[in-house]
């Protein structure tokens, strides 16, 4: 019966989602509001069927771990680092700000100064979760917007943890045993241990297995390695250093990210990444009691006030002092206009012990539900603003950077991708080449050629290799599923001109009605060079033996018009 509840939660939250994200979708908002929906119609406090809530947030929790470690995978250790002059202070003063803002506000409602304080703390650190996908949808994610916004949100949580141990040393009965002085110097060494053992990890072990793991040539043995090593070490990071599991699995992805084998692992957890994450909007979703906007819709209000306003101000102002440009500072202020993980977590813990009353909580929950579904549009319109900025160039790629005709993406470098990368270089193209070979990538690599190792059918892996920027894509293997990839590509890049490869006639129309420009067909090819060497012997022109080149490949192909 239970295992029956645990596939009841997880069809029922995910079927939810899928309906509701998908009416989101055609309403043009952000299928984050139809999950925060699917969560309200599966919770306790809607009528119908109810999913388990505790399930719900174990599966959340995976979701979490996977999209953080996707995030770690994706940064690099050294831009983290050099960031830390803008995100220390910025995550101090920022969270400083709207706690005392909130704290103020409750205080003229006559709420004590102590609960006030709890809950502007919870409300000061912003969801990564929720951050990241916004971030992503708009392509800022790994820009200097999505460096300054993570890595502010990696000290918050710092900060967090610093306050789960503090509240019970505190206002637990008996105090925890301990002082504030040695709960904090323990957890520092705790997490400087963590970082340690994770920095050797990812210098010699990781690289290690993973490279005994892909010799295998096994995709599902690869896969498995990447989840072992995300959910592994965010697991341990909880259980023997006393961090978040999110934080744990962030420096995971920064370990694999390192090595090789970043865009691989990326794309292969983004799948399952997905589907988890979803279920964490859902589980926020469950959290909300819709009578709670009735009962006291005052200190609800104000929660949102200082999220929605006083956070992205703050953090606007903030970024500007420390030296960053408006269009960089306006979009890393409108990305924390939203609450998440962590804020629960922070507030259950003050629930528990009596910190905030009921009225509190809810008023926390609603706020972060209602931010979350506000969040999206606020970063639209801020980045539009931004875009305007003449600093926006600082800022990286943004949306509708220009197509560079000569930029080309190969796919496979058997001996026609080779021979087709010399005669593009030839021409003065910059090439990226895409493998599954990781001796043949690091060749290239060493040649000072741009090359990815990873799987062209994973979402992810032709983003690493800039297909939105890019003029063509070369399919120069011949590789299953080759229509989906081309359809993958024509989303990401309308203007893109596909040429792909593959080894029989009957595959071709296939090819072309997923939106390859040119399709070779290996059986094509053979025919029209032989042909070619038949009738070499009659001594034809250039310009008849191009021709009749042209009329069998139209014949071959079946191309309308012709008599074949």
């Amino acid at each position: 019966m239970h295992n029956l509840n645990i596939l009841l939660t997880f069809a029922g939250s995910l079927g939810a989602a899928l309906v509701l994200g998908y009416f989101a979708h055609r309403l043009k908002i952000s299928p984050i509001v139809g999950y925060l929906l699917a969560g309200v119609a599966v919770g306790p406090f809607t009528p119908g069927f109810v999913a388990d809530r505790a399930v719900a947030d174990e599966f959340a929790e995976i979701g979490v771990i996977l999209m953080l470690f996707g995030i770690g995978l994706r940064f690099h250790l050294s831009e983290m680092i050099a960031m830390w002059r803008i995100v220390v202070p910025g995550a101090l003063i920022q969270s400083t700000i709207s706690t005392t803002a909130l704290a103020a506000l409750l205080h003229i409602l006559g709420w004590p100064w102590v609960q006030g304080i709890i809950l502007g703390m919870a409300i000061s650190v912003a969801s990564t979760v929720v951050m990241a996908v916004v971030l992503e949808q708009r392509h800022d994610l790994h820009a200097r917007i999505g460096y300054i916004a993570i890595g502010w949100t990696v000290v918050e949580d710092l900060l967090t943890v610093g306050m789960l141990l503090v509240l019970p040393i505190l206002f637990a009965p008996g105090g925890g045993g301990r002082s504030i002085g040695e709960a904090l110097g323990v957890a520092a060494l705790k997490v400087v241990g963590l970082i340690v053992i994770v920095v050797l990890l990812g210098r010699w072990v990781i690289p290690a297995a993973l490279e005994r793991i892909e010799k295998t040539r096994s995709r599902e043995l690869f896969t498995l390695a990447v989840l072992v090593l995300a959910l592994g070490i965010a697991v341990g990071a909880a259980k023997l250093f006393g961090v978040s599991m999110a934080l744990g699995a962030f420096l995971a992805g920064l370990a694999v990210g390192r090595s090789d084998f970043a865009s691989r692992a990326a794309s292969d957890a983004v799948p399952m990444r997905d589907a988890f994450a979803v279920l964490f909007f859902v589980s926020v979703g469950m959290l909300f009691e819709p009578h709670a906007l009735v009962r006291a819709p005052l200190p609800i209000l104000l929660v949102l006030v200082v999220v929605i306003l006083v956070k992205p101000l703050a953090a606007l102002l903030t970024v500007r002092l420390l030296g960053e440009p408006l269009a960089t500072a306006l979009p890393v202020g409108a990305a924390f206009s939203q609450v998440g993980e962590f804020s629960f977590i922070l507030g259950a813990l003050a629930r528990g012990l009596g910190l905030i009353n009921d009225v509190g909580w809810n008023a926390l929950v609603a706020a972060s539900i209602i931010s979350i579904v506000v969040n999206p549009s606020l970063y639209r319109w801020a980045r539009g603003k931004a875009s305007a900025a003449p600093e926006l160039g600082r800022d990286g790629a943004a949306e509708g950077e220009a197509i560079d005709p000569r930029r080309c993406i190969v796919v496979g470098y058997g001996p026609i991708g080779r021979i087709v990368r010399r005669l593009l270089e030839e021409r003065g193209a910059a090439v990226t080449v895409i493998d599954l070979n990781l001796d043949t990538v690091r060749g290239l690599r060493g040649e000072g050629v741009a090359a990815i190792y990873g799987d062209v059918l994973r979402s992810g892996t032709l983003d690493e290799a800039g297909i939105a920027r890019a003029g063509s894509l070369i399919l120069s293997a011949d590789i299953e599923d080759a229509a989906e990839i081309i359809r993958q590509s024509r989303r990401l890049n309308p203007e893109l001109r596909i040429l792909a490869r593959c080894a029989h006639l009957r595959d071709a129309p296939a090819l072309k009605r997923a939106g390859a420009d040119v399709v070779a067909a290996g059986e094509a090819e053979v025919g029209v060079a032989l042909a070619e060497a038949v009738l070499a012997g009659d001594r034809l022109d250039n310009a008849e033996g191009a021709a009749q080149r042209d009329a069998i490949r139209r014949r071959l192909y079946g191309i309308p018009g012709t008599d074949f």
